[in-house]
């Protein structure tokens, strides 16, 4: 399966989704123009990728921040996620969120609960 590379703008995420090395990223803001659009290609991957899996899945999200229509492609793409977990396989959700941003925490939170997934909460300090 071949992998999925978004570079990083001022708007949008980086995304890594590459199943060779492991890597299965979405890191920065989130505020596209249009969020359907631009998280299309990756909720297409994922529909691809739960055919066939690695036998481990780390998702990792470092979001800074993301508006009311990414958090609507966050969960379509989350569910798909839970799908593969559904269908027996190992994952994992990472959800990495400024210590100091307490909207972050609770909207990794929130995932949480709406989510059949394992979620782990990881904060960090940010020096900036």
């Amino acid at each position: 399966m071949n992998s999925l590379y978004q570079s990083k703008t001022p708007r949008t995420p980086e995304i890594i989704l590459d199943p060779k090395q492991g890597i299965f990223e979405i890191e920065g803001r989130s505020i596209p123009e249009n969020s359907v659009e631009f998280y299309q290609p990756l909720m297409r991957w994922m529909d691809a990728y739960r055919q066939e899996p690695n036998l481990q899945t780390k998702f990792v999200i470092k979001l800074e921040y993301f508006n009311t229509s990414s958090s609507k492609c966050l969960i379509d793409i989350l569910r798909k996620l839970e799908k593969i977990f559904n269908d027996g396989q190992d994952v994992v959700l990472e959800w990495h969120y400024d210590e100091d941003d307490d909207d972050m925490r609770e909207s990794g939170e929130d995932f949480k609960e709406i989510l059949k997934l394992p979620i782990v909460m990881i904060p960090f300090k940010n020096d900036d």
